[in-house]
């Protein structure tokens, strides 16, 4: 077997974040750092709220998952670029390990996969509560839950670990400059040696596995779920039947057109400065709607956090 020549094996990368803006660097600090404790807080706060309810329905217990799975996500990312916007001088860019690179980006993609997965769970938790209102109880049992809980998160790290190695086996050559604020899947096949389209496979894998899957099952459930929607009497029960599923429905078409628009691309349409934008809203202003979608949309939820601070009125049932 040929042995790679010493240029073909990193030491390491540069992450150019945004030093050659150094005007900007305090006003982005001070922005990303106030979303980042918003969306910390927002998340912490769903998590505390449903912990309290005595009795927890599935969509809470989901609801709850995906709480934690976006604390974990923006921590991945978050403090780190924050980091590195608060210490200037670091020339081209912030510099971080070949392993440590591989871990960020492993770590990325199996909570975003782990994300794919539970909104299909959610998906098929609203279509047997509507299509099959009798016997929810006896089929999304908690058992259930803590199965479909499990297999999301096996299978986001499963597709991750096989990304990862795909991706870090890459030769790597030239420059070590990663034009990005984190070691994202885009940024690291712009910077590998080779240009061939096989270099493509491993995400158009992950991304067959990580996203149409999921967005297949999603639209098998909505489909069902609107075809027993459309046999309801009364404008009443198809109206209630919909608002328990309208805050499901906004993060999956928020999160599925992120991650659609971001990585379901050819290589040669990569624009690394403005995958770096527009990741910067993907890690930082997403995690922070999720959140206050649910809290304003999910009774359930309103209530438990009205419980956790103190408030009495309306939002109490």
């Amino acid at each position: 077997m040929d042995i790679p020549s010493n240029n073909t094996i990193p030491r390491g990368f540069l992450l150019q974040g945004f030093f050659e803006f150094p005007h900007l660097k305090p006003l982005l600090f001070l922005v990303l750092l106030a979303v980042h404790l918003a969306t910390l807080s927002g998340n912490l706060l769903i998590l505390v709220a449903v912990i309290s309810v005595p009795s927890r329905p599935p969509m809470l217990l989901f609801l709850c998952q995906l709480s934690a799975i976006e604390l974990c996500y923006t921590l991945v990312v978050v403090p780190r670029s924050l980091a590195d916007l608060s210490m200037p001088g670091h020339g081209r860019g912030s510099p971080i390990s070949f392993l440590g690179c591989a871990v960020q980006m492993q770590m990325f993609v199996a909570l975003g996969g782990a994300e794919c997965f539970l909104l299909a769970a959610m998906a098929y938790d609203r279509y047997v509560a509507i299509c099959h209102p009798l016997r929810y109880a006896s089929i999304v049992t908690p058992g259930l839950c803590a199965r479909l809980a499990l297999a999301c998160c096996l299978g986001g790290l499963a597709v991750s670990v096989g990304l990862t190695v795909a991706v870090f086996h890459l030769p790597f050559c030239g420059s070590r400059l990663l034009v990005h604020f984190f070691c994202d899947i885009t940024a690291l096949l712009h910077l590998a040696c080779t240009r061939s389209y096989v270099d493509e496979l491993p995400l158009l894998g992950a991304c067959l596995v990580l996203l149409l899957l999921p967005s297949m099952l999603i639209l098998t459930s909505y489909g069902a779920i609107a075809s027993a929607l459309r046999r309801l009497h009364g404008g009443g029960g198809r109206r209630k039947a919909a608002s328990t599923c309208a805050s499901h429905l906004a993060v999956t078409f928020l999160h599925y057109g992120c991650a659609t628009f971001m990585y379901v691309r050819p290589k040669s349409s990569y624009s690394p400065r403005l995958d770096r934008t527009l990741a910067l809203v993907y890690t930082n202003v997403t995690p922070l709607l999720y959140p206050l979608i649910y809290s304003l949309r999910n009774r359930e939820i309103t209530s438990a956090i009205h419980r956790v601070l103190g408030f009495r009125g309306s939002g109490s049932v």
